[in-house]
């Protein structure tokens, strides 16, 4: 063993090598760690500016792009999956949010989904604009409704009262087909005798067949065919296009009563535009009928009444721009723009309101929009 003093000898005894070995094995615990790859190309870097820049701008100036992009990505992302949870708990307020339809942005002409229950409030402003025969929709929610008969919901059918499965199936599928053929047929629409819709009211209900008659007949404030029906004098209205805007559902249960009949109920609003026969024919207006008719489908074996048909049990109407007073059995639209009265005000296209309010009841009033 050299002694500790000799030039270019060893000054570490058997004890601290031994100690130097066994942590070399072992590792020490404390030893810092060396920087990853990553760290040591960004501090490499980091040295190489500085040593190009000597007024350390290369330090305050860096910022690497891919970081910066996935930040972006990342925040964006977040962004619209809180839209995606928005829209589908308040699609109306994020409409409305957005200032869809308002003035200096277009309409939000996004279909709507079919209408399975009540709605909870009016559908959002869709600005003033005025329609046009190329759009007789422009300005309206009813540009956002499915055509015809493809906006009335069907509920899924289950057996009910004295009908099973198929036979509510059946009574359903029937009670919509008279909603299409009687505010939907375009013969109908343009004045002709409902004959296909009156088919599907029981001929044994001789109270409801006197009435049909009357109103066709001579129609008046008591016996109005519109209750029921839908049509426009051809002399004096012309429907514009082919589509009727409509949004709605039908619901049903058991019945009262010792005869369990099926009742449907049915709650529509119908949209129709047109334009005066001999004036000018691009003043485009808007009808809007929401109408609510009750049936009674009843057993025939219990219940006088043909088989397939139904006992109406009530309805009810509310119009806007059809003529409050004009009893002449026709729908009568006013093309030089609605008449303002004392009446109450109302919105045309809020469904979440009852069909006809008894403050409303009888009574003209304004339309808050067309």
């Amino acid at each position: 063993m050299n002694s500790g003093g000799e030039q270019g000898g060893s000054s570490v005894s058997d004890e601290e090598w031994e100690r130097f070995l066994r942590e070399s094995e072992e590792g020490v615990r404390d030893a810092p760690q060396e920087p990853s790859a990553r760290a040591r190309m960004v501090t490499r870097r980091l040295h190489e500016e500085d040593a190009q820049d000597g007024n350390g701008r290369g330090w305050r100036t860096y910022s690497p792009a891919r970081p910066r992009r996935r930040t972006g990505w990342y925040v964006a992302g977040i962004l619209a999956a809180l839209a995606v949870v928005l829209w589908v708990l308040a699609p109306d307020r994020v409409t409305h949010l957005f200032g869809a339809g308002g003035a200096g942005s277009a309409p939000d002409a996004t279909p709507l989904g079919a209408e399975t229950a009540p709605p909870t409030g009016p559908p959002p402003s869709t600005g003033t604009l005025r329609g046009t025969r190329a759009e007789p929709f422009r300005g309206s929610p009813a540009a956002r409704w499915a055509d015809g008969a493809a906006g009335i919901s069907v509920p899924a059918p289950r057996a009910t009262a004295w009908m099973d499965e198929a036979q509510v199936a059946k009574a359903l599928d029937r009670s919509r087909d008279f909603l299409v053929a009687s505010s939907l047929d375009r013969e109908v629409l343009r004045g002709a005798r409902p004959s296909e819709a009156i088919a599907y009211i029981n001929p044994k209900q001789p109270r409801e067949q006197e009435f049909i008659e009357t109103s066709l007949r001579s129609p008046s404030e008591k016996y109005d065919p519109l209750v029921l029906f839908s049509r426009f004098d051809p002399d004096r209205t012309s429907l514009v296009g082919d589509v009727v805007k409509v949004r709605g559902r039908l619901s049903y249960e058991e019945g009262p009563g010792p005869h369990h009949a099926l009742r449907v109920t049915t709650d529509v609003t119908y949209v129709y535009p047109v334009v005066a026969a001999a004036g000018d024919p691009d003043e485009v207006t808007r009808v809007i009928v929401r109408r609510q008719v009750v049936m009674d489908w009843q057993n025939p074996e219990k219940v006088v009444t043909k088989a397939g048909t139904f006992s109406v049990h009530s309805n009810m109407i509310h119009t806007t721009n059809a003529g409050c007073r004009t009893h002449n059995g026709f729908l009568t639209p006013t093309f030089d723009g609605p008449g303002a009265s004392d009446g109450p005000t109302a919105d045309p296209y809020d469904r979440s309101a009852p069909v006809v309010s008894p403050e409303r009841d009888g009574e003209c009033g304004t339309a808050t929009r067309s």
